[in-house]
């Protein structure tokens, strides 16, 4: 009977578990809730003299719990203590003890936080001062101390290693070991300097900055907690000449390491000290194996599991690469691992076999290791961690765990509320089990808070957990819209923290609730995330969480994004540069563009010195007048808010003056291929490298041929791996024989590729891709064309290759049409409507089945002619040679296909001018894209234009817009098309013209302009014979034509206005001196006004001057004006007698030989 209670009690404790393993979310605080510490000071608080005494105690709730202290089991009122006060809405207690002595606040607190709904408490806080604390610590515990020793000082040679040893005392647990100096600080480590797991400080090579006298070991025992040190060590490191001038004061009391110069030197391996060892770890616990090398230049470690690829989630590398570590090991970790130390005058190898033990063979081990802790007290420690809060709703059933472990084992008692559960209400929902209150069918009320307290003479364990009965409509707690970003190929995890009671069903969609999710590449925890295992492009987008109880239903919508890697597609390379010079490293980057970037370059895992000859470009880094301080490792990191990729190179200086250097070769090719680890889309390929001839390998890279598909011979790129590995492990194609081989890379060249492997034949399977590039148009108005990239035969996976081409209608909700096609690149569907959108798909398939449903692309059918016109055309004119046209764009159905633009036909019908002929020749404005008016450039002006609009698509142009008119107003007329002068005498001409050809309106005369012409030569011949007597001849005409100007002037001429020339003589023009028998001075200024007879009248017509040698006054008419052929109204003669009439008194000047020479020109 009791066997069978226990059973049943059993099963239901088993159901429970199972039911509310993921029910211990928090509860959102504007919910009904007792009271959760969220913060309290430790067990042991010591007091500190120069500060106040402040003990935490926090907590949350709803509504907000109140709080209250006991002291040594009894009340503590805050009121009745002046120097303490309690923090608002909080529990802490703040203590002043500037003014009264920290004794009197000595002892043993706890705190109290309760609302409506519970009550929880806090630790028993022991508040006590460190005088008496460390006293007591002394009296009860020690420490092992180290062994006095007298360390003499080390005196060694630049550039050879060195051992510092530490060998601390032992100690159980085994002491914590570090190396600092006189003022407690860490001796700095690097590469070349570092500390082994047993405590002993190593040097690869030592430099004189390494001389010090405070090399100090520290050894920490956390049993005690004390530390102790050992005596400090001299170091003091020479070069040779220094060594030899220090002998004698360092003979009696040194250590002399080396009297020779220490050459550069390829690494040789400090630890282990043999070339292969052995390691035993027990499965599940660390396995940890270490390298150390001496060499110079410092020698760099690298790491490699010869049999298969390290786990990468669970190693990590310490003490710059030294050190190898991997948790939680298992049977798959078993094997041979390689280090390999590096420079750059060769390679090192050391080999360790791990085996990994674990089950029945290990029983007494794991016996003598049980027998070994029970001679150790413990204090109480949970097993599975402390008891979580439980939410339920009406009716459901729960239980509250309080599991712990000690030694002696600890005892277990229950509170509720801070009693003791024995003197609590009785609830008849609540039955305690020894660690576990199992709760059924609770009811509304009966929320409490639970303490269990677990104790042994050693020390206590104490907790606080919750029942809260709430029912609650879902909720989703993860924020709205909220936006996650992956790396493609990398994990998605989108959150949907939800609380309800009952507990809610977490239900994932995609884009909308009809888009369900792949079971086999989504995953949905407990907790409600949903988790992508390998995240592509096809995975972004939004996603919706449903949260669903019977109280009701709640979403939440999220999105993805997933970006491309960042990977560096040119990496930095080793150099060999001569000091002086300058050298470069390229480190070109390729990053998702929605990401920033960030590109941080690092000497030797540091920073780059601080010097202006390090120049750092966007994807370079560039040293000018390199120094030997100069040489290391050089890295470029690019970071991204996501990711980030990072590459090395070494730069070695050398001296600039040629010296003998080892003759490097390109290296060997690797042997002894192998494939192991054999699955269906994978192989783990390994080899022995070959003989690097004094240059280091750089990389491998892996090839492979495909005797199935192509001929032998056909070498493909498959991957590379660094130099320093010597396995890879190889992502496959299904349905593909593979033979593989390597080839070794240095900076002298490629080896030679090695034997050929074995054939490696993966299955076939069904497609892992669609193909790309997937396209739909028409090329008749009724059909529809659709294309695509076909798979390559890698891609096809398998025999059979065909396609699954799918199309619909859009916005139709019809059902899709597929049709199979044989291994094309397009199919042609006849019969469909003119220029309508299309829903695409194109699905590979084998004899294995199909790929993934593939996306939707969109295209439309075959184009026709446009069937419509543009409507409401008319014209605006805006100058006389330029308008602008308007119209109704056609709408898109009647465009039927892709809008290319609108022609604007226009041309010229005739001249507004009675004259003008007729004019036919079109002209063509295009307009691409959508368009509702031009302007119309070029026009000529006072001419009947006529213009009509045509939209035009891929297929051709639509029927013309009705033809419109419009006239451009009168413009510019253009310049007379010919001008000759006939009839030149000494004081007339004629001027004969014809119209222009473009009069761009109805003429309504000319304008005459005219100005002296005055020619000039530059070219000097007066020292020329026959220019001297031209001269002279020339010299005598002028004299004759003076005179007879002269006579003329006296007799007056035919001018009848002579009287008036003498009563008002032209003050231009004065008479010839008596004294040199010359003209008097003429002004230059006469080039500078204007022209007498050349004035132009508003009305465009040729008006009369003041002058009387106006070509006006010679004319026959009265008005002067021109006929339209450009001929004179009237003939040259005498002045008419209208002419006397009109001018009165004005003056009248005598026509001067110079004047009349002048008139002949016309102005320009």
């Amino acid at each position: 009977m009791v066997r069978r209670r226990m059973m049943a009690r059993a099963r239901l404790l088993m159901l429970v578990l199972l039911g509310h393993l993921a029910n211990a979310v928090e509860v959102p605080l504007d919910l009904a809730q007792p009271p959760t510490i969220t913060h309290q000071s430790p067990k042991d608080y010591i007091i500190d003299p120069r500060e106040s005494i402040v003990i935490h105690c926090d907590a949350k709730g709803k509504p907000h719990p109140s709080f209250s202290w006991t002291r040594n089991g009894s009340h503590f009122d805050v009121e009745q203590h002046a120097n303490v006060h309690m923090k608002s809405h909080s529990g802490t207690l703040v203590v002043d003890i500037s003014r009264e002595r920290a004794e009197h606040y000595e002892g043993v607190y706890q705190c109290t936080a309760r609302n409506k709904h519970g009550t929880a408490v806090s630790n028993n806080i022991v508040v006590r001062q460190p005088l008496e604390f460390s006293i007591l610590r002394a009296l009860l515990k020690g420490s092992p101390l180290w062994s006095k020793e007298k360390i003499k000082p080390i005196v060694i040679q630049e550039g050879v290693s060195l051992k510092l040893p530490c060998r601390p005392p032992a100690g159980f647990p085994p002491p914590i070991v570090f190396w600092m100096d006189n003022n407690f600080q860490r001796l700095p480590q690097s590469n070349r300097v570092s500390q082994s797991l047993n405590g002993d400080l190593y040097f690869s090579n030592v430099l004189r900055e390494d001389s010090r006298n405070d090399y100090i070991c520290y050894a920490r025992f956390p049993h005690t907690q004390t530390i102790q040190q050992k005596q400090p060590i001299t170091v003091k490191v020479l070069d040779l000449d220094a060594i030899n001038d220090t002998m004698a004061a360092f003979y009696n009391d040194t250590d002399l390491f080396s009297e020779e110069p220490v050459d550069e030197r390829r690494p040789t391996f400090l630890i282990p000290a043999v070339p292969s060892s052995s390691k035993m770890v027990l499965r599940g616990h660390v396995l940890e194996m270490e390298c150390i090398a001496e060499g110079l230049p410092t020698p760099d470690i690298s790491w490699a599991k010869v049999s298969g690829e390290l786990p990468a989630t669970r190693t990590s590398f310490l003490h710059y690469h030294k050190t190898l570590r991997v948790v939680n090991v298992s049977e798959a970790d078993a094997g041979e691992y390689r280090c390999t130390a590096r420079n750059r005058h060769g390679t090192a190898h050391r080999t360790v076999h791990v085996t990994i033990k674990g089950g029945s063979s290990f029983s007494l081990t794991l016996a003598r290791m049980f027998i070994l802790r029970l001679l150790f007290a413990a204090a109480p420690y949970w097993i599975n961690g402390a008891p979580r809060n439980l939410v339920l709703a009406p009716g459901e059933n729960g239980v509250v765990t309080c599991r712990a472990s000690g030694t002696p084992k600890p005892s277990i008692r229950w509170a509720m509320n801070g009693i003791p559960i024995d003197n609590s209400p009785k609830d008849p929902s609540r039955n305690v089990e020894d660690d576990s209150i199992i709760f059924s069918d609770v009811q509304m009320g009966s929320s409490a808070v639970y303490q269990c307290n677990i104790s042994n003479e050693y020390g206590y364990l104490l907790a606080n957990a919750f029942v809260n009965v709430l029912s609650e409509p879902p909720r989703v707690l993860t924020p709205a819209n909220k936006v996650y970003q992956v790396i493609k190929n990398h994990p998605a995890l989108m959150d949907c923290a939800s609380f309800g009671s009952p507990v809610p069903q977490i239900t994932w969609f995609k884009d909308s609730r009809f888009g369900t999710l792949d079971a086999e590449t989504h995953n949905v925890h407990d907790n409600g995330t949903l988790e992508i295992h390998v995240a592509q492009s096809r995975n972004s987008g939004k996603y919706t969480c449903v949260a669903q109880n019977s109280l009701g239903i709640y979403e939440n919508h999220v999105h993805l994004e997933v970006k491309e890697a960042t990977r560096i597609l040119k990496q930095p390379e080793y150099r060999v540069i001569q000091r002086g010079r300058s050298v470069a490293f390229e480190c070109k980057v390729k990053h998702d563009p929605s990401l920033v970037p960030t590109m941080t370059w690092l000497k030797d895992h540091g920073e780059l010195p601080d010097d202006e000859r390090f120049i750092v470009d966007s994807d370079s880094l560039t040293i000018t007048d390199v120094t030997e301080g100069d040489a290391g490792v050089y890295t470029c990191i690019m970071n991204t808010t996501l990711d980030h990729d990072s590459a090395s190179a070494e730069l070695t200086v050398v001296e600039v003056t040629p010296r003998p250097t080892v003759v490097n070769e390109r290296p060997e090719p690797p042997t002894d291929l192998e494939l192991t680890d054999q699955k269906k889309r994978s192989v783990q390929l390994t080899w022995i490298p070959g003989d690097e001839h004094n240059s280091p390998i750089q990389k491998f890279v892996i090839q492979f041929e495909d005797t199935l598909h192509h001929h032998r011979g056909h070498w493909h790129n498959l991957t590379e791996v660094s130099g320093s590995k010597t396995t890879a492990h190889l992502k496959l194609s299904p349905y593909v024989h593979y033979t593989f081989r390597v080839l070794a890379v240095n900076s002298m060249g490629v080896s030679q590729p090695s034997l050929p492997s074995k054939v490696f034949k993966t299955d076939a399977a069904a497609p892992d891709e669609n193909p790309a590039d997937v396209h739909g148009f028409g090329t008749e108005h009724d059909n529809l064309v659709i294309s695509w990239k076909p798979l390559s035969g890698l891609q096809a996976n398998g025999p059979g290759l065909h396609y699954r081409v799918m199309w619909r209608q859009k916005m139709m909700d019809s059902e899709w049409t597929a049709v199979t096609v044989a291994n094309n690149s397009k199919f042609v569907v006849s019969g469909t409507p003119t220029f309508v959108p299309y829903e695409i798909k194109v699905q590979a398939v084998n004899d294995y089945g199909a790929a993934p449903d593939p996306p939707v692309a969109h295209g439309y059918s075959g184009e026709d002619l446009p069937v419509s016109a543009p409507d409401s055309v008319q014209a605006y004119v805006l100058n006389s040679t330029l308008a602008e046209v308007h119209w109704v764009p056609v709408p898109p159905k009647l465009i039927r296909g892709y809008l290319k633009g609108y022609h604007v036909y226009y041309w010229r019908e005739r001249s507004l001018h009675k004259n003008n002929p007729h004019h036919t020749e079109k002209q063509i404005l295009t307009l691409n894209g959508n368009h509702s008016h031009a302007k119309l450039p070029g026009l000529h002006p006072f001419s009947l234009y006529s213009f009509n609009v045509r939209v035009y698509n891929g297929k051709g142009e639509g029927p013309p817009s009705a033809t419109q008119q419009f006239e451009t107003p009168e413009g510019v007329p253009g310049a007379p098309s010919s001008l000759t002068v006939t009839n030149t005498n000494v004081d007339s001409l004629s001027l004969d013209w014809k119209p222009p050809h473009e009069r761009n309106g109805v003429l309504t005369g000319y304008t005459l302009k005219y100005q002296p012409a005055v020619a000039s030569r530059q070219v000097d011949i007066a020292t020329q014979g026959w220019f001297i007597g031209l001269m002279c001849a020339i010299a005598l005409l002028i004299l004759i034509l003076l005179i007879i100007c002269f006579i003329q002037r006296n007799k007056g001429g035919k001018y009848p206005v002579k009287e008036k020339e003498d009563a008002h003589t032209d003050p231009e023009f004065q008479p010839m001196k008596d004294e040199d028998c010359t003209f008097g001075e003429y002004s230059d200024n006469e080039d500078h006004k204007p022209l007498k007879g050349s004035r132009t009248p508003s009305s465009g017509t040729v008006k009369r001057d003041d002058s009387d040698d106006s070509l006006v006054d010679y004319g026959e008419g009265g008005d002067g004006q021109f006929n339209e052929d450009g001929s004179f109204i009237g003939q040259y003669s005498g002045k008419s007698a209208s002419r006397d009439a009109v001018e009165g008194p004005e003056s009248s000047e005598a026509p001067s030989p110079i004047n009349a020479m002048n008139s002949l020109l016309p102005a320009f």
